[in-house]
């Protein structure tokens, strides 16, 4: 067990805590920070350390992608539909109260960084 990888989470997921607050709160940061007693520069900062964590999980590393190909483990491969005349439509993927609607034009790299990042923030 690595004590400090799991405070290292454990600070981030207090952090996230924290900004989700602020952000449903509609203050500045400023004004949260005044009025929660912390130090505006702690918030940045900590902000900073998220925003990276999250980076370093949406940028899989060349194992991850050899062994996984562009399927996330846990999720589900699923086929778009066609119409009659062999058209494929649209496909939805909801991920908290976010819709991403995607066509057979859509990178799937990018629908795959962008499903990432939404399931880290919701």
């Amino acid at each position: 067990m690595d004590t400090r990888k799991i405070a290292i989470e454990y600070r981030l997921s207090h952090w996230t805590g924290i900004m989700r607050e602020r952000k449903e709160s509609g203050q500045s940061v400023r004004t949260y920070c005044k009025s929660a007693g912390i130090c505006e520069n702690v918030y940045y900062y900590w902000q900073r350390k998220l925003r990276e964590a999250t980076c370093r999980e949406l940028i899989p590393t060349q194992q991850e992608t050899d062994n996984q190909g562009l399927v996330p483990k846990g999720w589900a491969v699923c086929e778009p539909t066609r119409d009659s005349a062999g058209v494929t439509g649209p496909v939805s993927i909801e991920i908290g109260k976010c819709r991403i609607t995607a066509t057979a034009d859509t990178d799937p790299e990018l629908l795959v960084k962008v499903c990432r990042a939404l399931m880290s923030i919701c």
